[in-house]
This record gives C-alpha cells, sequence and structure tokens, in this order.
C-alpha cells in the first residue's frame, strides 16, 4: 500500500497569514497528505489575530472562509502538537514538500532570520532540482526563508530559481494606506526597512546572475510562478492561495 506524501509546514511560534497557512493546509488534508507542523521549540503556532478578529480583520484581514478554516486548523491534532525544529537530529528530508506560508507580523521573523531554519534549507533545497522529487512552496514572506538560505558557496538556495513574492507596490499601498492607525505593522522589519521584493532580489551576493525574479503587479489574484528547473512554486499574497495550493498538490502527487 503507498504510503501518503509527507508535508511539513514550518512556521514562527505566532504572526502568520492565516490565509496563507490555513487554506494550502486544509487543500493538503484533502488531498489525504500526511501533514505535519514546526515551530522552533515545538510550541502550537497561532496566525496574527488581527488578521482573524475585529476591525482590522474585517477591513483587511482573513475572509470568514478563511477564517473557518483556521478555526479547524488549530484544533487539529498536528497543529496542536507540532515538532521541534531546532531540535539535535532534526532534519526536512523525510518529507516530500515543505512549505513556508508568509505573514508581516513581526514575530514571523522567528523563522525568516533562523540559522537552524536556513541551515536545514541549505541541505534539502538542492533536492527539488529536477528530477529529484522534493518540493518547496512559498508565498509573500515565506520566500525570504529561501533567500536568506545559504549554501557553501556563500548564494541563496533560490539563486538560480525563478520566484516571486510579496511586490514592493503591494507592500507599499498596504503600509502608507494604514500608517496613520497602524504605524508600522505592516512594515515587517520596521518603518524604512527594505521591501520583500529588494529583499529576496538581493539574496545572491553580487549580482543577481541568472536568476530571474519574477514578479506581476496587474493580477489581482491567481497568480504563481513555477520555476523550470526546480519542484518549486511561490506565490505573492493570500489571493493566490488557492492556485498556488491547487499547483503543489499536483506537484507532489505526480512526483509520487
Amino acid at each position: 500500500m503507498a504510503t501518503s506524501p509527507k508535508v511539513l509546514i514550518l512556521m514562527a511560534d505566532y504572526g502568520h497569514d492565516p490565509t496563507e497557512t490555513a487554506v494550502p493546509y486544509t487543500a493538503f488534508k484533502e488531498a489525504g497528505f500526511d501533514v505535519r507542523f514546526a515551530t522552533e521549540n515545538g510550541k502550537a503556532p497561532e496566525c496574527d489575530r488581527r488578521m482573524c478578529e475585529g476591525v482590522i480583520q474585517k477591513l483587511l484581514g482573513a475572509k470568514q472562509e478563511a477564517v473557518g478554516m483556521y478555526r479547524k486548523m488549530v484544533a487539529s491534532e498536528e497543529c496542536k502538537n507540532p515538532l521541534a525544529w531546532s531540535a539535535q537530529g532534526f532534519s526536512l528530508d523525510q518529507f516530500d514538500m515543505c512549505f513556508l506560508p508568509g505573514g508581516h507580523e513581526k514575530s514571523v521573523r522567528q523563522l525568516i532570520d533562523s540559522d537552524t531554519v536556513h541551515k536545514l534549507f541549505a541541505s534539502y533545497f538542492p533536492q527539488t532540482k529536477k528530477p529529484g522529487k522534493k518540493v518547496v512552496g512559498a508565498v509573500c514572506h515565506g520566500v525570504m526563508v529561501l533567500s536568506e538560505s545559504k549554501g557553501d558557496d556563500g548564494k541563496s538556495v533560490i539563486y538560480d530559481c525563478t520566484t516571486t513574492s510579496l511586490p514592493a507596490r503591494f507592500e507599499q499601498v498596504a503600509f502608507w494606506g494604514t500608517r496613520a492607525f497602524l504605524g508600522d505593522y505592516y512594515k515587517t522589519y520596521g518603518q524604512g526597512s527594505e521591501d520583500v521584493e529588494m529583499s529576496v532580489s538581493l539574496a545572491p551576493p553580487s549580482s543577481p546572475g541568472p536568476s530571474e525574479r519574477a514578479r506581476d503587479n496587474k493580477h489581482v489574484r491567481g497568480f504563481v510562478v513555477e520555476d523550470p528547473n526546480y519542484n518549486y512554486i511561490t506565490a505573492r499574497f493570500p489571493n493566490d492561495v488557492d492556485l498556488l495550493s491547487e499547483k503543489l498538490v499536483k506537484l507532489v502527487q505526480s512526483l509520487q
């Protein structure tokens, strides 16, 4: 009997976007995948509360359908009992796919800035090169985890990949449109820090070289980038995650 594909969702303890987390999780579960979570020390993760409740949710946050998916996700045994990615001997190799959700709340820096996670992906990501069978998916700020993960050559693991992330224009609209009442809430590294798009584009140590930094500022929803040489699919923000989830499910299934 064939085993179910094993999927890991890596998260900070707090702050990820509920739509970018729960919609893919729901799609993976409906596809019959064996889904696990991992946080730094095995603490059950919680997404950004502002995106799930109150005035901010109604104006800018997750839609009710996504909030419902999120509530079911956090009540699941796998979410209540995550693995610890800082545990001695922990490896990503046992998983067929690793997924990195985004989120702009500052606490997600726990994942983005983790040297431990960077080392894990420095080992895992090269295995996604075709005809390899490992898969990585990421959305929004989740791409920064990969752009900050460096191999032995000092280059980002996505140095020669086609990727997308949160477009600078979208980030600036959100920041300046809410600055008067939310301060720098929409700037993960604080006011004046570089945009996510710039952080990803500057991942190589010198010039972009062979990398193509794909983005799309025109489509409101349903835009993803599939790398031609790696089993690597990325999206920009919450409106893209339905398509992203569908593409990732099909890719994982095709490699079994």
